[in-house]
């Protein structure tokens, strides 16, 4: 009986374990990939508005394919990977290297320097209640983003891909007698960004179609893997 009763209460205690580390957070750090070799290729599409130019709506479409590279320790000191940009016409045409950033994972977070501008993309894990500034390591003014409750862990298709789970993060959207800006991005797991939608355009009354002066820039992805 001793023997049975000692069995049963190493059973409970490995079943508690087991619920225990089941219970340990989940950062979901696999929606920003950082091994090397990681690529995702987009479609992109920039335009340039404004009206008192010879074209008042200045269309630009490329591909972009963005790499993950080697490690480093960046300006701040700290481990980070080269982000390479690059950029063609057509399929058909080879990349050009157009940029070399940095990007890195801290303290829960995922940060890219853009042109030497150091922005906050993530903050881990994705919930609800997460709110960040996107400019808080830079001098640009305040950019405070989230994620999009309705959109956390959802399915979603692009390019015909079939996605188990994507995020959304929202960091603008505004929109006034003279002002429209509305700024997003979807992170797949495994994948990185796969969409991202900047708008920011002086409008007249009120009226997002008679837009005076902006930019706009969309990326959609349309191929990915590990080189």
């Amino acid at each position: 009986m001793k023997n049975i009763a000692l069995l049963w209460f190493s059973f409970l205690v490995l079943l508690s374990c087991k619920k225990d580390n089941s219970g340990l957070p989940e950062f979901h750090y696999d929606y920003y990939p950082l091994e090397e070799g990681t690529f995702v290729v987009y479609e992109a599409m920039e335009i340039a508005h404004d009206i008192q130019a010879l074209v008042a709506r200045d269309t630009s479409r490329y591909y972009l394919k963005t790499v993950i590279g080697e490690k480093i320790i960046d300006n701040s000191g700290h481990e980070a990977h080269k982000f390479f940009r690059y950029v063609k016409d057509s399929l058909a045409d080879a990349w050009t290297l157009q940029d070399v950033w940095t990007t890195r994972r801290h303290e829960q977070r995922i940060e890219l320097v853009d042109e030497n501008v150091r922005l906050v993309k993530l903050v881990f894990p994705p919930n609800k209640t997460k709110l960040w500034d996107v400019n808080a390591y830079n001098t640009t003014e305040r950019l405070m983003a989230r994620y999009n409750p309705d959109l956390i862990h959802t399915p979603r298709t692009i390019s015909n891909f079939v996605l188990d789970s994507t995020i959304h993060v929202d960091e603008q959207d505004f929109f006034s007698l003279v002002d429209h800006r509305r700024k997003y991005e979807v992170y797949a797991k495994n994948i990185g960004l796969v969409y991202k939608m900047y708008k920011d355009n002086a409008i007249s009354n009120f009226d997002t179609l008679q837009i005076r002066l902006g930019r706009e820039i969309h990326y959609k992805m349309i191929d990915f893997g590990v080189e």
